[in-house]
C-alpha cells in the first residue's frame, strides 16, 4: 500500500506576484446610479398610485405602515425587474465584457500551471461524488491540459460508515482511472468553521502549490473545457482574483425538479446578464463552481468570528459572499463568467428538501448583517450582502403587508364605518372607482413580476439554436405557464417557511449542519402531512377569516391561500418521478441538457445508473462501515494507509495526539469495542478507535482470531464470510 499517497506533489512555479489595479470607480458609479435610479423610480410612481388610493379610502396609523410595507416590497420587485429589462437589452444588443468576447485568452498557454480542484463533501452520496468528479476529470483528460491538475477529495464527513465508503471509492476511483497522483483523498480531523474551513485546511497544507485552486460542489460537474478557459483567464488578466461561473441545474427527475431547472437554465440568463451590468469586477461569489488566485485568497479571506452568540454570531455560515467581498477589499477583481458553459450542478427535488437548503441559506445571509459594518468593505460588496438578507426579509414583510391589510378591513368592519370615497389627489384617477384604482396597481405590480419572463421568451424567439435547446418556442411558452402556476402556488409557502426562519433565528434558534438531500426519491403522504399540516391550516382558517371579512375580499386573496390549502398535494405530486417523467415525454420544461446532453452528463448519467442497477439495495446493518473496516483486508489496508499518510504531516500529528490517538485509551477502547460490540460506544469513541492506525491494524487481526467476541462480531463475520463466498 506504499503506493497510496494523500500528500499532494510540489509545483515548480514560484507564488505568483501580487498585482493590483485600481478599480473603474466611475464606470461603476454611473451604471449603479441609472441602474438603482430606473428601480427607485418605477416603485415612487406605483407608490405613489397606492399611497393616492389609501387616500381615497380615509388615511390612518394602519395605512402608514401599509404603504412603509408597500414600498419596501415593490422596490425588491422592480430591482428583480431591472435585472430582468437590462440583461435583455444587453442580450439583444450586446455587452462590453462577456467572457465568450475576450478572444485574447484563447491562445494563453498554461504550461507550468498547477491548478488544484476540490471537491468539499460532508456525508454525502459517495457514489454522485466520485461519479461527479470522473466525468470532470474525464473530460479535461481530453483537452490533453490533464497534467496542470489535481482533484482532491475534502472530507468533512462525522459518520464512519460514509468514511469508510469514501475511502473505498476514492482508492477504486484511482485504480480505474489510473490517476495515482492526480486525484486525492483527505479527511479532516475536526470540521470546525465547516465548509470554509474545510477549504482552509487545504489550503493551509497545500494551497502554495497551486497558483489557483476550483471549488466545487458535491453535485458539480465541469466540462474539461470550460476548467482550461477558466485557468487561461485568470493568467491572461493578472488583477482577477476570482471568476464565478453560473452553473445550469440538470439531472432533475422529479416535477419539481424540472420545473426549478427550467426556470433557471431559462430565466437566469437574462437576470445574470443584469447583475453583471452594474457588478462588473466588483461581482459576487456563490461558494461552488469558482476558480480563485490562491495567494490573495489565503492573504485576504480568512473569515473572522461574529461577536455574539448563535444563530447571528460565532461562524460566518454563508462564507461566500465575505470571501468576494475581502477579496474586493483588497482591490482584487471578482468575475460573473455568465456565458461561460460547461459548469453543472444539481438542486433538491421536493419542496421540503429545498426549504432545508433555504433554512441554511437563511441563516447565513442574515448574519451578513454584522458584516455589513465592517471596515473597508467596498459599497458594491455591501450592496451585495443586502440583496441577500433582502432574499428572505421580502418573505416575513409580504406577510406582514397582508396582515396589516386584513387588520385594516377588519377594523373597518367592526367598527360598521361606511366607505366615503373622496376625489383622487392624481388627477388622471379622478375618473377612476376605488375598485379600478386596485386593479390598476395590481395589473401594474403583476406586470412588473412577469415583464421578466416575457422578456426571457422574446431573448428565446430572436436565437434558433437555443430556441431547439428548450424543444421550440411553443413548448418553451407552454413551460413558463405552467412554471407561473407553479410558482404562484409555492409563493406562499416560502413566504410562510422564511418567516418561521428569520422569527426562529432572531429567537435565538440555530440550524444544523446537514448533507444536502438531492436524490428524488418522492415525498410521503404522511411526511407531506406532518410538514405541511400547519400550512394546510393556516389556509383553511385565514380562507374563513377572508370570506367572514368579504366575499370579494376572498377571490382577491384566492392565490395566497390556494398555495396553503393545496400544500399537501402539491409537495407530494410535485416529487414524483413519474410526473417529472409524463412532464419530459409531453415536451415540458426542456432543457438544453435534455435535448442535447453534453458527454459529461452522459457518462454521469450511464455510470450512475450502472451503480443503481447493481447496487445492494438490501438495508445495511448499523455499523457496516466500522465492521467493513476491521474485517475486509483489503479496506482495512487502504484505511490504515491514509492514517500513517496523516501521520506525516506535523500538523494532523500534533491534532492526532492532542485527540488521545496512540494512546492507552484507544487501546482500551478497541477491547471494549470486541468484548461489547459498537453500541457500546460512543460516536466519539468510535471514530477515535477508527482514527489509531496502530489500533485498527490490531483490531483487524483480533477479530479474524479472537474465540470471545460480541454477538454483534460474530454476525458481521458470518454476513461478510457468505459476502465473500458469493
Amino acid at each position: 500500500m506504499s503506493g497510496v499517497s494523500q500528500s499532494a506533489p510540489a509545483s515548480s512555479q514560484p507564488p505568483p506576484l501580487r498585482v493590483v489595479a485600481a478599480p473603474r470607480i466611475e464606470r461603476h458609479g454611473w451604471r449603479l446610479f441609472i441602474f438603482y435610479s430606473c428601480a427607485l423610480l418605477l416603485t415612487g410612481l406605483v407608490s405613489m398610485l397606492f399611497a393616492d388610493l389609501l387616500w381615497r379610502k380615509g388615511w390612518s396609523a394602519s395605512s402608514t405602515a401599509l404603504l412603509v410595507l408597500f414600498v419596501i416590497l415593490f422596490l425588491f420587485i422592480a430591482i428583480g425587474c431591472m435585472h430582468g429589462l437590462y440583461g435583455f437589452v444587453l442580450r439583444m444588443f450586446g455587452d462590453d465584457r462577456c467572457i465568450t468576447r475576450l478572444k485574447e485568452y484563447r491562445g494563453q498557454s498554461i504550461a507550468g500551471i498547477s491548478t488544484a480542484i476540490v471537491f468539499p463533501v460532508y456525508n454525502e452520496d459517495v457514489v454522485r461524488v466520485c461519479e461527479g468528479l470522473r466525468a470532470t476529470y474525464e473530460s479535461l483528460e481530453k483537452t490533453g491540459q490533464l497534467e496542470r491538475f489535481d482533484f482532491f477529495i475534502l472530507s468533512d464527513s462525522t459518520n464512519p460508515d460514509k468514511w469508510i465508503e469514501e475511502e473505498r471509492y476514492w482508492y477504486d476511483l484511482v485504480h480505474e482511472l489510473d490517476a495515482l497522483g492526480r486525484i486525492y483523498y483527505r479527511r479532516r480531523l475536526n470540521n470546525e468553521s465547516r465548509k470554509s474551513g474545510n477549504v482552509r485546511d487545504f489550503l493551509n497544507a497545500w494551497g502554495r502549490r497551486y497558483r489557483y485552486f476550483l471549488v466545487c460542489d458535491a453535485d458539480s460537474v465541469m466540462r474539461g473545457n470550460t476548467l482550461v478557459d477558466l485557468v487561461k483567464l485568470m493568467e491572461t488578466h493578472p488583477t482577477v482574483g476570482l471568476i464565478q461561473t453560473v452553473p445550469a441545474t440538470v439531472n432533475a427527475e422529479s416535477l419539481f425538479g424540472r420545473i426549478q431547472q427550467f426556470a433557471n437554465r431559462l430565466y437566469a440568463p437574462l437576470f445574470i446578464a443584469g447583475l453583471n451590468y452594474w457588478a462588473l469586477d466588483l461581482g459576487n461569489y456563490w461558494g461552488h463552481n469558482a476558480i480563485i488566485r490562491t495567494e490573495p485568497f489565503m492573504q485576504f479571506c480568512d473569515l473572522p468570528q461574529l461577536p455574539g452568540r448563535k444563530p447571528f454570531g460565532g461562524q460566518i455560515l454563508s462564507h461566500d459572499f465575505v470571501e468576494a467581498a475581502l477579496m474586493l477589499r483588497e482591490n482584487w477583481e471578482v468575475w460573473f463568467a455568465y456565458d461561460l458553459e460547461g459548469s453543472y450542478e444539481e438542486a433538491p427535488q421536493a419542496l421540503i428538501e429545498n426549504a432545508q437548503r433555504e433554512r441554511r441559506w437563511c441563516q447565513g445571509n442574515l448574519q451578513h448583517g454584522l458584516v455589513l459594518f465592517a471596515k473597508g468593505l467596498r459599497g458594491v460588496s455591501r450592496l451585495h450582502l443586502i440583496l441577500g438578507i433582502c432574499g428572505y426579509l421580502a418573505g416575513p414583510l409580504w406577510l406582514a403587508f397582508l396582515l396589516t391589510f386584513n387588520w385594516i378591513c377588519w377594523f373597518h368592519k367592526h367598527t360598521g364605518l361606511s366607505d366615503i370615497t373622496v376625489q383622487a389627489f392624481t388627477r388622471y384617477l379622478s375618473s377612476f372607482s376605488g375598485t379600478a384604482h386596485a386593479l390598476l396597481i395590481f395589473i401594474i405590480c403583476m406586470v412588473a413580476i412577469m415583464l421578466p419572463k416575457a422578456l426571457a421568451l422574446i431573448d428565446l424567439s430572436y436565437d434558433s439554436e437555443r430556441r431547439r435547446a428548450f424543444g421550440g418556442l411553443t413548448r418553451a411558452t407552454i413551460g413558463v405557464f405552467y412554471e407561473t402556476i407553479f410558482s404562484t402556488l409555492h409563493a406562499p409557502l416560502l413566504m410562510l417557511w422564511h418567516t418561521r426562519f428569520v422569527v426562529t433565528n432572531l429567537l435565538g434558534v440555530s440550524t444544523g449542519w446537514w448533507p444536502q438531500k438531492r436524490a428524488a426519491d418522492g415525498t410521503t403522504w404522511t411526511y407531506a402531512i406532518r410538514r405541511h399540516w400547519g400550512h394546510t391550516l393556516i389556509g383553511l382558517v385565514w380562507g374563513g377569516f377572508m370570506w367572514w371579512l368579504g366575499s370579494s375580499l376572498f377571490w382577491w386573496f384566492t392565490p395566497v391561500l390556494a398555495g396553503m390549502v393545496l400544500s399537501i398535494p402539491l409537495s407530494v405530486f410535485t416529487s414524483r418521478r413519474s410526473l417529472g417523467a409524463r412532464a419530459r415525454k409531453l415536451g415540458l420544461f426542456l432543457t438544453p441538457e435534455e435535448i442535447a446532453p453534453p458527454p459529461e452528463l452522459v457518462t454521469l448519467r450511464a455510470n450512475m445508473k450502472v451503480h443503481e442497477m447493481t447496487e445492494d439495495t438490501s438495508p445495511r446493518r448499523p455499523h457496516a462501515g466500522l465492521a467493513e473496516a476491521v474485517l475486509d483486508p483489503y479496506v482495512n489496508a487502504i484505511h490504515v494507509s491514509l492514517l500513517r499518510e496523516k501521520q506525516l504531516n506535523p500538523v494532523y500529528a500534533e491534532q492526532l495526539a492532542g485527540m488521545g490517538v496512540g494512546s492507552p485509551k484507544v487501546r482500551a477502547l478497541g477491547e471494549k469495542l470486541l468484548a461489547a460490540g459498537p453500541d457500546k460506544l460512543t460516536p466519539a469513541e468510535r471514530l477515535l478507535i477508527m482514527a489509531d492506525e496502530h489500533t485498527m491494524v490490531w483490531l483487524y487481526h483480533e477479530a479474524w482470531l479472537r474465540q470471545s467476541l460480541a454477538p454483534w462480531w460474530k454476525a458481521s463475520i458470518r454476513g461478510y464470510s457468505r459476502l465473500d463466498e458469493s
